[in-house]
């Protein structure tokens, strides 16, 4: 059931039973909606995979061409007015009803109301849905702009989308095929309603004195003038109003307290408790699914700069975490399964939020829904990223005001809504084109138009979330550096991926929140042969290039690692290399910065999931596999963990525990240095608690032994937060590594759930098993010491989205 549900019983939905046709062409298909043209003309066998080598550029016809969705459908003449409403049209678009022009779509972001009344007839109605190119008219808009208004065409092989209210990354971007959906993404329903049409509701929460006040405010379209009864039930209660509505958009408010509330918690600091509330309003009703929480962001002063935390239910919380882009490159693959399967992977990692960047799009109900149940908190853009846009446009910024009313509204009732932020590096944008720096400040009111427009509609709709003009940024009416101040507000991070820096640099700064930083590698064998012949499989080929986005980014992977590991000698061992240089530089990034608590109060890494099979920073690849990085995440995102690092002004080696749980908790830690050839050293056990506001010291070393590095094991006294870590003092290739010899015995624990327990002769690194197959496991990417034999054991299987390949245990070696 979603979240926010119509349980009208005067609603009919007209999502199937559609034939498309192109404009010009005579072939006609069937097609249901929610869909997009790439996936009907896919699965009708008229285009191939857009994911296969470079089939990409071949079916830019799709885009570039004008389609049409026809359907029929009776109706008997029920009294009352009819609605017709389309959520989600990508983008620009003419409706028709029984030959009459009903609306003009332009804006995947809005639900469109349309009042069918007079238009339709008793019996067979015709309606159809003229699909225009998104392309042609992004280049029509540009073209007859009052002045340029650049977008990042390094990223769009598209032009001009900037022009355009849909999902930017729709014109490609650096991890993303440029494949310009076509379709509608929601659903298409016929309303019947009376007096009044119910729209929307937005739900606000007030804490205060261990009570919950919620008040619901109903915006309704109103035909003809009405006293009727509003009526909430939640709970046991019932609460009534008595309201007078006139013709025209109206907002009428109800409230109710609750005495003792049941709060809802983020992963790990409580349960995710929810209530049922249904709502009725004339003859209109609604039922939510909603959960009581207080959020709050801190940004006060203070002897560094100014603070950014979340708090929830008066609980500070550090933010584990990752970006999330749309789950597929083609909506219609980006099924509630699929999104399922990558949000269970981010709270088996331990995250407690997720970031949905402003590049994409508002997600589904669904979306939020399954946020909320998993205690994953959502911080939300609007959706603009990277590019300068045509704020000087009228219609356009009144489009925008619509579209961000209609979401802050439809996503107010979900308990995971964290932030709402007004866009993703729109402020550095302004100094990254010719125009803009020339004439700064033009571009710099252009921007504060739409900032301030979004700003305001938070203001007036005033959800119990915080409000953020930008990411990053260091504050409000702040137009400064983000990506270098780390005394401030949220950091985007970039220096190491973008200027090839060294992994270490990622301790040269402490952000108060980073929430964009990340390294690429490649994805999968198993990946890279679902889009592949044999003969791609080289990192200079024209496919392995087409599938990686960002200028220079296989040859920035091979750079950086080659500064870490031995050069490795098979195409195979170079991708597998590649996701553990990724995995190591995220691990020194935010064990650095977790240790830093709390100054630095939240790290959302650069990304999560892939849209397609590519290249990218992202630690799931595509299909939902675990790169190894996500399996390092699930220990450095672990709330009770142990690691070290450097003291630059000392040069001693400082071991360091932190405690993200709401309790302090009693650790023992033993330490020990291990040479390559087999022999460990104990250097000591520690007892010490861990306090849940602030990382502590354990104990400082001078160093080790230029042959051996050091291992350490942590458990506290229940046994429920244990782990292991290592700390090189020297880079993996500066070590006689050696060749370990690995054995994997697959067993089947006494519950007969799968395992493996794998062995080494001599100390061996970031040893895998079965990496980017359909099995999570409860660890991977691990050390192995000899004589200490490690099994893991299955977490859970996934449902294959790609071809399976054999496993295998893979260990790093000497040369």
């Amino acid at each position: 059931m979603d979240m926010q549900q119509e349980r009208n019983p005067a609603e009919r939905s007209l999502d199937r039973g559609w034939n498309l046709t192109r404009i010009g062409g005579a072939e006609s298909l069937p097609m249901d909606f929610p869909g997009d043209i790439h996936s009907v003309l896919l699965a009708h066998g008229v285009i191939a995979d857009p994911y296969w080598r470079d089939r990409e550029a071949s079916l830019d016809w799709v885009h570039d061409s004008e389609w049409l969705a026809e359907r029929s459908f009776a109706f008997d003449g029920d009294e009352g007015r009819q609605t017709l409403t389309l959520e989600g049209v990508d983008c620009h678009a003419v409706v028709i009803l029984n030959g009459i022009e009903i609306g003009r779509p332009a804006s995947r972001f809005l639900r469109h109301d349309f009042d069918v009344t007079d238009a339709l007839v008793r019996g067979t109605n015709q309606l159809s849905i003229r699909f225009l190119s998104n392309s042609t008219i992004a280049r029509d808009k540009a073209a007859s702009a009052p002045f340029p208004v650049p977008h990042i065409h390094w990223n769009n092989r598209l032009p001009h989308y900037n022009f355009l209210r849909k999902p930017q990354c729709d014109a490609g971007w650096d991890w993303n095929i440029a494949l310009s959906p076509i379709g509608v993404h929601g659903g298409i329903r016929l309303r019947r309603s009376a007096a009044l049409r119910l729209d929307d509701v937005a739900l606000r929460q007030i804490h205060q004195g261990g009570k919950v006040r919620l008040e619901l405010d109903l915006l309704t379209e109103v035909f003809t003038p009405i006293v009727t009864d509003a009526v909430l039930r939640i709970d046991g209660k019932v609460s009534t109003e008595r309201l007078q509505l006139w013709p025209g958009p109206n907002r009428s408010r109800i409230a109710v307290e609750i005495d003792d509330p049941r709060l809802w918690w983020p992963a790990g600091h409580g349960a995710q408790d929810m209530y049922d509330l249904d709502l009725r309003i004339g003859d209109q009703i609604r039922s939510l699914r909603i959960g009581l929480r207080q959020i709050e962001l801190l940004t006060d002063a203070d002897d560094i700069g100014h603070r950014f935390a979340f708090r929830v239910n008066g609980r500070q919380i550090f933010m584990r975490g990752a970006n999330w882009i749309p789950a597929d490159a083609l909506p219609a693959r980006a099924t509630p399964q699929a999104v399922a399967d990558l949000l269970d992977s981010a709270t088996l990692a331990n995250m407690n939020m997720i970031r949905v960047w402003g590049g994409g799009c508002y997600e589904p109900n669904f979306f939020y829904q399954m946020c909320s149940e998993r205690g994953l908190l959502v911080w939300q853009d609007f959706m603009f990223a990277c590019n300068l846009y045509p704020a000087q446009d009228r219609e356009w910024l009144d489009l925008v005001r619509l579209e961000a009313r209609q979401q802050v509204r439809r996503l107010s009732a979900h308990p995971c809504m964290a932030l709402w932020c007004g866009d993703n590096e729109l402020v550095g944008a302004i100094g990254w084109f010719p125009e803009s720096r020339k004439d700064r400040d033009r571009y710099l009111a252009l921007y504060d138009r739409l900032n301030h427009a979004l700003e305001e509609v938070v203001a007036t709709e005033c959800p119990d979330v915080p409000w953020w003009p930008s990411s990053p940024s260091v504050g409000p009416l702040n137009f400064s550096d983000g990506w270098h101040d780390d005394t401030s507000g949220d950091m985007h991070f970039w220096d190491v991926w973008h200027s090839a820096k060294d992994f270490e640099h990622y301790r040269s700064v402490q952000p108060r929140f980073c929430s964009e930083f990340g390294f690429q590698s490649f994805p999968s064998a198993r990946v890279i042969s679902s889009f592949t012949d044999a003969a791609d499989r080289n990192l200079s080929s024209r496919v392995m290039e087409v599938h990686q986005r960002n200028p220079g980014g296989n040859s920035r992977i091979v750079e950086t690692l080659v500064r870490y590991f031995p050069f490795p000698d098979r195409f195979e061992d170079l991708v597998w290399l590649s996701q553990i240089s990724q995995g190591l530089a995220m691990k020194t990034a935010i064990e650095s910065w977790r240790l830093s608590k709390p100054r630095c109060m939240g790290t959302l890494y650069w990304q999560l999931n892939d849209t397609w099979p590519v290249a990218s920073w992202s630690s799931l690849e595509y299909g939902g596999g675990w790169k190894a990085m996500h399996y390092m995440a699930r220990r450095f995102y672990a709330p009770v963990m142990v690691a070290a690092r450097p003291d630059p002004a000392t040069g001693e080696i400082v071991l360091m525990a932190v405690n993200d749980t709401p309790a302090p908790v009693a650790l023992t830690v033993a330490l020990q240095a291990v040479r390559f050839a087999g022999v460990g050293q104990a250097l000591g056990e520690w007892r010490v608690t861990c306090p849940p506001d602030r990382a502590v010291e354990i104990a400082r070393l001078p160093g080790v032994a230029a042959d051996a590095f050091l291992h350490f094991d942590w458990q506290d006294d229940s046994g429920a937060h244990q782990g292991q870590n290592e700390y090189l003092p020297l880079r993996p290739k500066e070590y006689d590594l050696g060749a370990p010899v690995i054995s994997a015995t697959p067993g089947m624990s006494p519950e007969g759930v799968p395992t493996v327990t794998l062995t080494s002769d001599r100390p061996a690194l970031w040893v895998t098993w079965d990496l980017g197959g359909d099995t999570i496991w409860s660890d991977n990417c691990i050390t192995l010491l000899p004589g200490q034999p490690r099994t893991l054991q299955a977490l859970r299987l996934r449902r294959a989205r790609l071809p399976v390949l054999p496993p295998e245990a893979r260990a790093l070696k000497g040369p």
